[in-house]
């Protein structure tokens, strides 16, 4: 079915030959190639040889069992739509099934009309899944493409400016005055902003979450912690901040590296806010199937009518806020990396007295944690 021009294949597996007869018979007159096997062990070979788009398997089977053929499925080829059939239509049957990676099931026995209406959804559910898949590329070749042409078009104008800017500076520095060189000064650390705003950018473009739960795998959360506060380290130095970590080792489940990514720009955020000499906290807790990381500061806080907003691209809060630069995008970034980890992140604050953003991280696998924490 990836190619156009090809029919869609349809493996059935079940070890009762009547059911693989009747079910070959039903589709005999529909445009499809159809392909059966008696067992769980032939079934996982003919996945490979065959190249199915949709593949019905018997839930009970000698040898290998319908459980585990569609485990072994979804694990290496979770675009193929798996259809359950079953004797044993039970609610546990069917919950037990979804979570192994099918996607419907039909009792038996059935009807001809039933099996076809169920394979012509079951295509259109495989046919989804491939466009999905081809527009996700898309997408990430247009955001590459972008950020290419953005960074060329916007950062090296930029740059040449910079530049020709010291430049100047340096050869006027004996003729200026003091109120022509700060003048220059200031340009200089303009157009050194403006860089910095673009680098931010183009990098909230690029940042690619797409197939990030491929490199999911249980972690300590003190090394994201870890590695973020050295990244933070010099800038929390240059204000007088301490930094305090008061963490267990608790686990959770992602990707080390973006969670490093996420949890640098809310410590940075949480110091950027403070005031000189101040304490940025990082404490984590073992929540059931979660855990919950909480980033506190006693800085000047963040008004309410801005708290809604605080996570969205360029929205900088200003009333009660210190000036700081930048381009108000990292808060963005850590949400979707958090997001992206079937995680949430959230803010308290009051204006005067500091601010907690909170992280929950699920512990395992997305089927096995609940939605929402619980203390």
């Amino acid at each position: 079915m990836d190619d156009g021009a090809s029919l869609p294949k349809i493996l059935i597996i079940d070890d009762e030959q009547v059911v693989l007869d009747s079910c070959a018979d039903i589709l005999l007159d529909q445009p499809y190639e159809v392909a059966t096997a008696a067992d769980g062990s032939r079934g996982l070979e003919l996945v490979e040889e065959f190249g199915p788009d949709l593949v019905f398997v018997d839930m009970k089977m000698p040898g290998l069992s319908g459980l585990e053929v569609l485990e072994a499925i979804t694990l290496d080829h979770p675009t193929i739509v798996t259809v359950v059939i079953t004797g044993y239509a039970t609610l546990d049957t069917a919950i037990e099934a979804m979570k192994a990676g099918a996607y419907d099931f039909i009792p038996k026995p059935f009807t001809p009309g039933q099996f076809r209406v169920i394979t012509t959804r079951s295509l259109e559910k495989r046919k989804l899944v491939l466009e999905t898949i081809a527009l996700r590329r898309e997408k990430e070749m247009l955001r590459e493409n972008f950020a290419a042409i953005a960074s060329h078009e916007l950062k090296s104008p930029l740059s040449a400016v910079q530049q020709n800017l010291f430049v100047l500076s340096q050869q006027l520095a004996p003729l200026a005055n003091d109120d022509q060189l700060h003048r220059l000064e200031r340009m200089q650390g303009r157009i050194g902003e403006l860089l910095e705003i673009v680098d931010t950018w183009l990098h909230s473009v690029s940042v690619d979450l797409t197939g990030i739960q491929d490199r999911f795998e249980s972690l300590s959360i003190s090394d994201p912690i870890a590695s973020a506060v050295e990244n933070i380290r010099a800038f929390a130095s240059r204000k007088d901040i301490s930094l305090e970590i008061h963490e267990n080792s608790e686990r959770v489940f992602g990707d080390e590296v973006t969670l490093t990514e996420a949890l640098t720009n809310l410590i940075g955020n949480a110091v950027k806010y403070s005031y000189a000499s101040g304490t940025v906290s990082i404490t984590t807790k073992q929540l059931e199937g979660q855990t919950r990381i909480d980033i506190s500061d006693n800085g000047v806080g963040i008004p309410e009518a801005d708290q809604a907003h605080i996570f969205d691209d360029f929205y900088r809060a200003e009333t009660g806020r210190l000036q700081e630069g930048g381009a108000g995008l990292g808060l963005a970034i850590s949400r979707r990396i958090v997001e992206a980890h079937h995680g949430s992140v959230s803010v308290e604050s009051e204006v005067g007295e500091g601010t907690t953003f909170t992280v929950h991280l699920p512990t395992q696998a997305p089927d096995s944690y609940s939605s929402a924490p619980k203390e």
